[in-house]
């Protein structure tokens, strides 16, 4: 009987378990904290997994194939640069927090709503602290916002650091899969499923963290304890992820 089947299932299960992962976890809040729109922020899921399907296939595929074993300072390498790249993403997002100090709030001068496809300049009444009033606010043009990168920044960030997580990950699913599946076919199956199931499980994950995000980031004080908390955060973890990866 093969065991190709059940090695599958396993893959998969395990792909949305992998998911969880607390360095996956903080990563990507870090990243979705930064959306206003839910759809945005689950794209921010789909890319990370992406990110992380194609570099662990491709790499893990390789060490299927050749059957053999990364060596142990390369693995612990990989580590230690998924901990620094938690730490800049903590600093970048700690950085923008503390640019809004002193300023408008975000929501006053780019609106998080649409009005069709085109431009707009106008203002809405909206109250602070029981005082009603309206702040002017733009609705740039969709096309402008494209060439000015609008949410490719973001989305880039999450691929990249989706794929540096797959990289890191190679050692030990592969190891998984060599000790199971001798076949490099059953083996690039297994990995393909394995990081299905890893996508499923981070757009699961995004899509429940982005909802009350995108709530909460309409409120001026809301959106600045979230960028501060999630860049403290991140830097915290990935300061202390680095010093047990060593």
């Amino acid at each position: 009987m093969t065991t190709l089947g059940p090695a599958v299932a396993l893959g998969f299960v395990l792909g949305l378990q992998h998911a969880t992962d607390a360095d996956h976890l903080v990563a990507v809040a870090t990243i979705v904290t930064r959306s206003r729109r839910f759809r945005d922020g689950v794209l921010v899921g789909v890319l990370w997994g992406l990110g992380h399907a194609v570099t662990l296939t491709l790499a893990g595929g390789g060490v299927i194939l050749l059957n053999v074993t990364l060596p142990e300072a390369l693995t612990t390498g990989l580590e230690l640069m998924v901990a620094a790249a938690i730490v800049a993403l903590g600093v970048f997002r700690l950085r923008d927090a503390l640019r809004e100090f002193g300023g408008a709030a975000p929501g006053h001068l780019l609106a998080d709503h649409d009005h069709g496809e085109g431009a707009a300049f106008h203002s809405h009444p909206h109250e602070h602290g029981g005082h009603v009033h309206a702040h002017p606010h733009v609705h740039p043009e969709p096309s402008l916002l494209s060439v000015l990168g609008g949410a490719r920044p973001v989305a880039l960030r999450a691929l990249g650091i989706g794929a540096l997580h797959g990289l890191a990950g190679t050692a030990a699913v592969s190891l998984l899969v060599l000790a199971t599946l001798r076949a490099p076919l059953e083996g690039f199956v297994y990995l393909g499923v394995f990081a299905l199931g890893t996508v499923a499980g981070m757009s699961a994950l995004t899509a429940v963290m982005t909802y009350p995000v995108a709530l909460a980031l309409r409120f001026r004080h809301a959106h600045r304890a979230l960028a501060l908390g999630s860049g403290v955060a991140a830097i915290t973890f990935g300061i202390v992820y680095f010093v047990r990866s060593i």
